[in-house]
Parts: C-alpha cells; structure tokens; sequence
C-alpha cells in the first residue's frame, strides 16, 4: 500500500491506494490517484474544462495567473505513454483550453511544458506568458484567495 500526500495552504490530503498500474512496457509502479481523486470531485478543483476523456483545471501552485493543468482522465504516467488517440485528444483538447486561457488573461501567447515529476499521471501545464521567466518552474508560486482561484476560472471558463 503506497500513501501519498498533497497539500495547498488550505488543506492537506491523504491518499492511499492498493493497486499497482504499468507506466510502460517495462515498469510496474504505483499510480498517484491524486488527478483521478481531483476528476471524481473527491478532492476541490478549480475546473475550466472537462470532457469524456479529459479535464483541464488551475494549479494552485501557479506561476502566474490562469496557470492551468490539463490532464487525460485515464491513469497513464508518461505523456509519451499515451496511446495516440489519447495523446492526440489531449493535445487537441488543450488547445481549445489556451484559447480561452489566451482570451481570459492578459499575455502574449500561452506556453505549454510537459515534466511530470510532481504527479505520476500525465500531464500539461498551459501558461499565460507575457515573458521567458513566466515559464521558470524556479521562480516562488504565486498565492491567491479561493476567490481569486474561483474569478480566473470563471473569467476562462466564460470564453470557452
């Protein structure tokens, strides 16, 4: 049984599961249900978007405001894992997400990175950039209220 914990500066969550999932061919390892709990409601979210197959939602550890997640609801580790009508519906999915981003927050484009350290389940990051240090995972986090958290997602959500 693996535990793994996450935390905002709200609340901090358990979760504990007991089933092993294949991130590849050749690696057996346990899944993180952190995103799958996030998708069923079993832990609060910020959505913006969410279809049969994937859901897009704010990070609340952003860097800057309308930093968004978007994730395939099926539990795969590497994005490069997914089998391509998954990759390809992500991607696809994504880019209907940015547009609203790119309309919503004020910046020059939205950048999107893949690194997937934090969260065994693949993942997207989309990020408003007005410059090259909006996108520096080094920078500190940004920290808003819930309602900030909730007024950008509404602000996103409304030009979807």
């Amino acid at each position: 049984m693996n535990e793994w914990m996450i935390s905002n500066r709200f609340k901090t969550y358990s979760l504990t599961q007991n089933f092993p999932f294949t991130n590849s061919l050749h690696h057996s390892l346990p899944m993180s249900s952190i995103f799958s709990k996030i998708i069923a409601g079993d832990i609060p979210s910020y959505k913006i978007a969410e279809d049969e197959n994937y859901y897009a939602f704010l990070d609340i550890f952003p860097l800057v405001e309308g930093h968004t997640l978007v994730v395939p609801k099926k539990e795969v580790d590497k994005l490069f894992d997914l089998d391509d009508d998954t990759y390809t519906g992500l991607m696809l999915f994504a880019k209907k997400v940015a547009a609203g981003i790119e309309k919503a927050i004020p910046c020059n484009r939205v950048g999107v990175t893949v690194i997937g350290l934090e969260v065994p389940h693949a993942h997207i990051h989309l990020i408003p950039l007005n410059g090259m240090g909006d996108m520096n995972f080094a920078n500190p986090k940004l920290k808003f209220t819930p309602e900030q958290f909730q007024a950008t997602a509404d602000k996103i959500k409304a030009v979807l």
